[in-house]
């Protein structure tokens, strides 16, 4: 049974013990009922340190077969080449410190560094015995991510997919108009409505307020238009959406505006699936990633 560790990189560092699928003992920086820190202000090589110090505290001096970490960003080559989320990783040859740091405090094991929506489809895939299906899932919290497995040396920033050609939709974070997280983004959430939080714009839908109403509508269209791109290119399937903001998502009225905008009859079929606990498993989909050959 192979033994390895998965580490994800979020708010939070968790670092988990996955053996075969099953994810055992976990552990995160910073440790629940501490002190807040805040990632993105925390050195490149202080985030590696912390990794480290989680992992042998958890792990204890038993052997590893692999290692595998989920990171936010554009991951190519082992090298973090863009990461608006932790901005002080971009260009850090994430892959290679991460296995020089490990050799360095004993473990001698392969390291995979994976996007992180990536690690959470291979998650999916790997718990639900389906690592030979195409699993595509969007992650929708503070930024929108999209992860895929069997993973591809393609970007997958589906986060940013163009689904408006509106001049004024600016509100995405890296600055691009008209993505589907400068929609669906908590970020952009809370700068389109400056006097309401996220849950409240749909409270204030479901209570009748026309402008929430309206902005609801739009972004369940981004939504299924970023889902129609997919559908476009890599052909119809199950969607699966986890993250904090799943409990917004009218599974119907998306479904309903994927189906009128996918008209070609191979490309019809598609659905939605909730999944709940996505750090767990986007640990255990980390460290199955290691495993891929």
């Amino acid at each position: 049974m192979a033994r390895s560790i998965g580490v994800l990189a979020t708010h939070y560092l968790w670092v988990g013990i996955v053996e075969d699928t099953e994810l055992g003992s976990v552990r995160m920086y910073p440790e629940p009922g501490g002190e807040h820190v805040d990632l993105k202000s925390i050195p490149a090589e202080e985030i590696i340190a912390r990794v480290i110090d989680q992992i042998h505290l958890l792990n204890r001096g038993e052997p590893v077969d692999s290692v595998g970490a989920g990171f936010p960003g554009i991951i190519r080559c082992g090298v973090i080449e863009d990461s608006p989320n932790l901005p002080q990783l971009k260009g850090v040859p994430i892959q290679a410190r991460l296995a020089a740091a490990f050799k360095a405090g004993g473990i001698d094991a392969p390291v995979t560094v994976v996007n992180d929506a990536n690690a959470l489809a291979a998650g999916i895939a790997a718990t639900r015995g389906r690592l030979e299906k195409l699993i595509r899932v969007w992650y929708l919290g503070d930024g929108i991510g999209y992860g895929r497995f069997p993973h591809t040396t393609g970007v997958c920033e589906g986060g940013h997919s163009v689904v408006s050609l509106d001049p004024k939709e600016r509100f995405c974070g890296c600055g691009g108009v008209g993505h589907m997280e400068g929609i669906m983004g908590n970020r952009a959430m809370r700068l389109r409505f400056l006097d309401m939080e996220p849950e409240e714009i749909f409270i204030e839908a479901r209570q009748g307020d026309a402008r929430a109403g309206d902005f609801v509508k739009l972004w369940h269209r981004a939504l299924a238009a970023a889902t129609a791109s997919s559908v476009h290119f890599d052909g119809p399937g199950r969607f699966y959406l986890a993250g904090p903001n799943c409990d917004f998502v009218d599974i119907g009225l998306v479904s309903e505006y994927l189906q009128d905008m996918v008209k070609m009859s191979p490309l019809q079929g598609s659905l939605f699936e909730i999944v709940p606990t996505s750090h767990d498993l986007a640990l255990i989909g980390a460290a199955v990633s290691s495993r891929v050959k």
